[in-house]
């Protein structure tokens, strides 16, 4: 039996700035995040917390001004961290090789399953959570506020609190969309609209539409949401600090 939570989850962005989490349960629930499946057992990840409320203002810019950077309880930005693990290697007499994009990869790997494992704990305890997209956007800003050694990437960011409003759950495309059983079956013209169909018939799809001037749901996103442009210029930004890290 699946577990209610996984069917009904959604996504928070809008916090009681009257309940604060307790550092105990906070603590506790990263504890239990950390018991996550990792690569090799090496746990490359580190989890920056922000409490206070210049900490979380100054995070604010580099996440585009979201709103629920500052009106959330805790921001937790998840990062991929090979600065440990290198270190310990060095005063063991171990030639760490780890500066490479092989090695960058499992350490994003290790942080996305740490991050999400801590989503689901913490929404299954009452709190809600929002992902920010914008933490690879903005990477060499938010390194520098947090003061990110080398070998250290942030690859996400949760913003964390208790609900203030019982937030509607996003649409999702059909199961059927992403199940491939044997091999991967491409997607005809005629199964690609039946599978976006729903979404394209929502309200909120239609509103998002003609506030953009647009004339589908997909323009929306490569036109606005996430043009080329955006894309290209992010990915150099991204890409360049990763080097600049070492890896």
């Amino acid at each position: 039996m699946i577990p209610e939570y996984f069917k009904t989850r959604r996504t928070v962005r809008s916090y009681d700035r009257n309940r604060s989490i307790p550092d105990s349960m906070l603590n506790e629930m990263l504890e239990a995040a950390f018991r996550a499946p990792t690569t090799g057992n090496m746990q490359l990840y580190s989890v920056v917390v922000t409490r206070s409320e210049q900490g979380k203002k100054a995070l604010a810019p580099a996440h585009f001004g979201q709103p629920q950077v500052e009106n959330c309880d805790v921001v937790l930005t998840f990062c991929a961290d090979f600065n440990r693990f290198e270190k310990w290697c060095k005063v063991s007499d171990a030639k760490p090789g780890y500066r490479n994009f092989q090695s960058f990869m499992t350490a994003v790997l290790d942080t996305a399953i740490v991050a999400q494992q801590f989503c689901a704990i913490a929404e299954s305890s009452g709190l809600g959570c929002c992902y920010l997209g914008t933490t690879t956007y903005n990477a060499p800003e938010i390194a520098q506020t947090l003061m990110l050694p080398d070998r250290v990437v942030p690859v996400t960011t949760l913003t964390v609190g208790y609900p203030a409003v019982d937030n509607q759950q996003a649409d999702r495309l059909p199961a059927d969309a992403m199940i491939h059983r044997g091999h991967y079956r491409d997607y005809s013209d005629e199964v690609i609209r039946s599978f976006y169909a729903e979404k394209e018939a929502r309200q909120d799809s239609a509103r998002f539409i003609a506030e953009n001037g647009k004339k589908t749901l997909a323009q929306v996103f490569t036109d606005v949401r996430y043009p080329e442009s955006n894309n290209e210029h992010f990915s150099k930004v991204y890409l360049d600090f990763i080097k600049k890290q070492g890896y």
